[in-house]
Parts: C-alpha cells; sequence; structure tokens
C-alpha cells in the first residue's frame, strides 16, 4: 500500500474503539479517557472509529486530534446500535466513493452489484439466465419463508409487516420490535459505510434515499440477526418492547461479530478484489472496547458493561 491515507484506517487498524461514561481529552500526543475508576491513554493514530456511547463528553482538542488523523467520531447508542449523530469520514481519499459512483452510472456494472447482492442471500449459486424480476420474486419469496418459519418456531403469529409511525402503539408487537431491531441495524450498518469512505447514498437495489445504500447493505443480514431477534422479544412479551429489542441487538450483534463483516462484505458485492485483500491482511475484524487493556494501555479496573451476557441499562 502506497499510501496510508488510500484505505482508511478502520481497515488498517482497531476496527472500532467504544466508548462510554467518561470524558474524552488530548494530552499530550495521544487521547485520554477519564472515568470515575481511572484514565485510559489511547494511541491517536490507531483509530479508525470512535463510538461515543452514553454518558461521554468530548473536548474540543480530542475532536480536532480525530479530524487531523482521518478519524470518524460517532454519536451512537450502548454498543453503537443506534448512530445519532457522525464526523466527516474515514479517509480524507475519494476512491471508494469514486469507484461506488462508478458502479451505479453504468448500467451493466450496477446490474452486476445488484446480482451480486442477491446472491449474498442464497447458499447456491443464482443461474445466469435469471432476469432481476425473476431473482427478486426468488429473493421475496426467501424472506416470508423465514418469516413463516420463524413465526412457527417462536409461536409468535405473523400477519405481514405492517406498522404506522403516527400510530405506533396500534402496532402489534411482533412489528415494533422488528422496527426497533431494524433501526439498530441500520446505524451500524450506516457507521461502517461512513468510516469507510463510501456514500449512505448512492444505492443499487434501494435509490432515492439518503440512506438507500446503508439498507441495502443491512438487507445481507436481516433474515440472520434482526427477525429472529425481533421474534424473541415479542414473544417474551412485557413492556418496553423497543427497548428489550435495543438491548438484546447490542448482544447478537456482537456474538455474530458484525462490525468485523461489513465492509469485508461491501468489498465483495463491489468485486474490489484489491480492498478483500488488504481487509482480510491487515483488518483486524473486532470491536475494541476498555475491556481490551492489552490494547489501550494496563489499567487496573474492569468497565462493568462489557460483552454478551452483560447487565446494561438501555441509554434512552
Amino acid at each position: 500500500m502506497s499510501n496510508l491515507h488510500i484505505l482508511p484506517k478502520f481497515a488498517d487498524r482497531w476496527s472500532h474503539l467504544y466508548l462510554e461514561h467518561g470524558k474524552l481529552d488530548k494530552k499530550d500526543d495521544a487521547l485520554a479517557f477519564h472515568t470515575e475508576e481511572g484514565t485510559v491513554h489511547l494511541p491517536i493514530d490507531q483509530l479508525g472509529l470512535v463510538m461515543l456511547g452514553p454518558g461521554t463528553s468530548v473536548t474540543h482538542r480530542a475532536i480536532q486530534a480525530l479530524a487531523e488523523n482521518n478519524c470518524l467520531l460517532a454519536w451512537t447508542g450502548e454498543q453503537g446500535v443506534r448512530l445519532y449523530a457522525h464526523s466527516t469520514g474515514g479517509t480524507h481519499f475519494s476512491r471508494r466513493l469514486l469507484n461506488q459512483a462508478r458502479l451505479f452510472c453504468d448500467a451493466e456494472t450496477r446490474m452486476g452489484v445488484i446480482r451480486r447482492m442477491y446472491q449474498k442471500r442464497f447458499p447456491d449459486p443464482l443461474p445466469d439466465n435469471l432476469t432481476l424480476e425473476q431473482i427478486r420474486g426468488m429473493e421475496g419469496a426467501r424472506v416470508r419463508k423465514a418469516y413463516q418459519e420463524i413465526s412457527t418456531l417462536t409461536g409468535v403469529s405473523w400477519s405481514g409487516r405492517n406498522y404506522d409511525q403516527d400510530k405506533w402503539d396500534n402496532s402489534d408487537p411482533v412489528n415494533r420490535s422488528l422496527s426497533a431491531a431494524n433501526s439498530c441495524l441500520y446505524g451500524l450498518c450506516h457507521a461502517a459505510i461512513l468510516s469507510s469512505g463510501y456514500s449512505p447514498a448512492i444505492g443499487f437495489i434501494h435509490t432515492g434515499k439518503m440512506l438507500s445504500f446503508v439498507y441495502d447493505i443491512a438487507d445481507f443480514y436481516k433474515t440472520e440477526l434482526t427477525i429472529p431477534l425481533a421474534f424473541q422479544v415479542a414473544k417474551a412479551a412485557g413492556f418496553e418492547i423497543e427497548r428489550r429489542a435495543r438491548l438484546a441487538c447490542r448482544d447478537r450483534f456482537y456474538e455474530a461479530r458484525l462490525m468485523e463483516r461489513i465492509i469485508p462484505d461491501i468489498a465483495e458485492v463491489f468485486d474490489a478484489g484489491d480492498d478483500l485483500g488488504e481487509i482480510s491482511g491487515e483488518f483486524e475484524g473486532r470491536i475494541v472496547t476498555l475491556a481490551d487493556r492489552a490494547q489501550v494501555g494496563s489499567v487496573p479496573w474492569e468497565p462493568q458493561r462489557q460483552g454478551p451476557g452483560r447487565t446494561l441499562e438501555d441509554d434512552d
């Protein structure tokens, strides 16, 4: 790699650094994260995406240092499951964005991306003679089958995706749970897309929205992650179904190692062989939290909120 700024540091260094309940500041040539338990020093040039969770604050000097090092800063819910706001992307260079636009603008290359996006949802290769309408029909049948199978497995009745944002409380529990879970998924995909230098607006299957590409990528994971999770949450019944869905998403995304999968999946559907090679060789592919003391420095404390199975309160 001739220039370390050509690929965003999201791929070169740590995948994500998630922080919560503390203050991020700049001290000397490093960042310092202050909490009630102590201070952790963080090397600025190792960071590709810093996710600020509940209870965090950040100084002007820290933001300036992160911007100068091409690091994306995102304000999120717990474990990054919801994206509220973000800084500029994780790279000053536009190679990936220009390639995304090139693939979209040419009818042949755009169709190639669409076919590869659909192929990722099926275990067997799609025949070359299938039309796009036939593939879309197969995808619709696959998703309907997934809903029905999960409904039968959980015993939660399913009458279709149906909800009205203006009459939210009138929706059935499983539709409300699905909406909350998918919102979490969109936030995480959005953060990955921005940090790796793509545009969330240039979609291929979905078009015309500022988050069209986010919806394209999120669709890779719904039948695996958010649909089963939403039915399981709805089966448990009780109050605050949206909050419980968000909490369940946080743990399920962690267990599925979703963060490390998104950028390689984008490179795959874009047929970007150079990105795949560099990612497989250098992308560490995991969240770094303050629990990873070997990475961020030895400190005499463990955060109370970490990993699967932890007991957490939602940020809302």
